[in-house]
């Protein structure tokens, strides 16, 4: 996998064949690019190639990862929660 350097102003974005690294992402790069992902993922389980649907599990669990470690204090909707954990 070779990597790109993306020069935005200030801030230099490490671009892989993949995409742009999630730590560089701004918050709202981030949900977009999350709200993305989740919207194209029943499209790409159902019709898409073994390599697409592999590039589609690791974008997500980096994006997720990401994600969850800028916000580990997220609020959770009890009203949503099935079960005791």
């Amino acid at each position: 996998m070779t990597d790109a350097r993306l020069d935005s102003g200030d801030d230099e974005l490490v671009v892989s064949e993949t995409g742009i690294d999630p730590a560089g992402l701004a918050d709202d790069d981030l949900l977009r690019e999350l709200a993305s992902l989740h919207r194209t993922r029943l499209d790409t389980l159902r019709h898409g190639p073994d390599a697409a649907l592999s590039n589609h599990l690791r974008r997500t669990a980096e994006l997720e990862t990401e994600y969850l470690a800028r916000h580990p204090g997220r609020e959770v909707d009890a009203s949503r929660l099935t079960q005791d954990f």
